[in-house]
């Protein structure tokens, strides 16, 4: 391998099909994207024609799209998919099932879901000339039910998806703990476990530690809150991109995360950093985050790169066709309810949410160069997904000259040690 282009998107969340010809800006975007080697997108949504039935829980809205929509995606040029997400599971496991065979009746390479949890959490591989890139998916925002499950010597396991759970800890000062225990005793809250520990089925918490339901706190000296991903998780990944390693000559890592630990939604949780890392160092050289639906900074750590979020690419969820009856049901509108109506009731006719927020509608492309498996460089070209533009309009790509875009991301990436310049509209990453 001597020099490898690659570039990567955030999430595709697509639900209309392209127009015939594209759309003005589509050629711009097709012609960037095809200048390079590997070509990496989010897929999500699940695509199929109802061969799902909607789970209890969706990833915020039930997202399916016509099978036809995954030829869109090849005509912008990519290669290589992340199918690992919080709407992997929005129509159960029959709808995990379709979106796989739907991918592999066009030859689109995947990772991140599969029949079982063995076969989601496997690295997929992309065939280039003279390279093998392997990627390993997982997501850490999902409903419990879709993520996927490992086989027995009696049982099938469960499609789905790979997971990344994550555990958090809430330290305290002992002012704000006592806080915690007072409202504890007063709520009832963990009256059934405290039951289970008074009857010896299991171990008290240890002195300095309290629960409130299922979180969890510590006595300390500061208030912090502090995660890490999960133990088995976390190895199930390293055993998979060491094995990339020797399989591949170059291994990627996509992370879709939605949670943060801080006050800034812009800031990822601890979790996704000490993972990302461990990724890095258990050989990966890039891992695409994704997932907030807005950017998040870019960390350059022992060689290789971590695009903690890439925001989105794609973002039509208010043209999706279909939702299931509890989701009007649950803001107190009929069963009957038409989706149109449903997005204007749920964004108080487009003044409040996603659709005016200004960093959900910009975000990047990021291009980067590997010589003999180094990274040499990275490059970030702004998109604008079109705000103010019309519903039917709204959430398609375009390349934009906006410097504002890549001095957001550059001042994101600073409390990293990354040094973002900014030359014809185009952010320059030195590796």
């Amino acid at each position: 391998m001597s020099m490898l282009q690659l570039i990567a998107s955030g999430d595709s969340f697509v639900t209309r099909r392209l127009p015939q010809g594209g759309y003005p800006g589509f050629q711009e975007i097709q012609a960037l994207i095809g200048e390079h080697d590997v070509k990496f997108s989010n897929l999500e949504m699940t695509f199929h024609n109802q061969e799902g039935t909607p789970a209890a829980e969706s990833g915020g809205t039930w997202a399916m799209a016509a099978p036809g929509c995954l030829d869109d995606m090849k005509a912008y040029g990519f290669n290589l998919y992340a199918t690992a997400n919080n709407h992997t599971g929005d129509y159960g496991e029959g709808g995990v099932t379709a979106t796989i065979r739907h991918l592999q009746e066009r030859g689109m390479i995947f990772s991140g879901s599969g029949r079982n949890l063995e076969e989601a959490s496997r690295p997929c591989y992309l065939e280039l000339s003279g390279t093998r890139v392997a990627l390993v998916s997982a997501s850490g925002s999902f409903a419990k039910s879709s993520a996927a499950g490992s086989q027995s010597g009696s049982l099938t396991g469960r499609p789905g998806l790979n997971p990344l759970r994550q555990t958090t800890v809430y330290h305290l000062t002992p002012e704000n703990y006592q806080m915690v225990r007072q409202l504890a005793e007063t709520t009832y809250i963990n009256a059934y476990e405290d039951y289970g520990i008074a009857m010896g089925y299991q171990e008290p918490y240890p002195e300095g530690r309290t629960h409130f339901g299922p979180f969890q706190f510590v006595l300390d000296q500061e208030n912090a809150v502090h995660s890490d991903p999960n133990a088995a998780d976390m190895e199930r990944m390293e055993k998979e991109i060491r094995e990339a390693a020797r399989q591949a000559d170059v291994v990627l890592v996509s992370l879709h995360v939605h949670e943060t630990g801080k006050d800034n939604f812009a800031a990822p949780p601890e979790f996704m950093e000490k993972a990302a890392r461990r990724c890095i160092d258990a050989g990966a050289s890039a891992v695409i985050g994704h997932g907030p639906h807005e950017l998040r900074g870019i960390e350059k750590y022992h060689g290789g790169l971590i695009f903690y979020s890439l925001g989105n690419f794609i973002f039509e969820t208010e043209t999706v066709s279909l939702q299931l009856a509890d989701a009007y049901l649950k803001k107190k509108l009929p069963a009957d309810t038409r989706v149109g109506e449903y997005m204007n009731f749920r964004s108080h006719n487009e003044t409040t949410g996603f659709v005016t927020l200004k960093k959900i509608w910009t975000s990047v492309l990021a291009g980067w160069t590997m010589e003999d498996g180094r990274i040499t460089q990275a490059r970030l070209y702004p998109l604008s997904l079109g705000m103010g533009v019309r519903r039917s309009q709204r959430g398609v790509p375009v390349l934009s000259q906006d410097d504002g875009t890549l001095e957001y991301l550059a001042e994101l990436s600073r409390p990293y040690g990354t040094d973002i310049t900014i030359r014809d509209h185009v952010g320059r990453i030195d590796c």
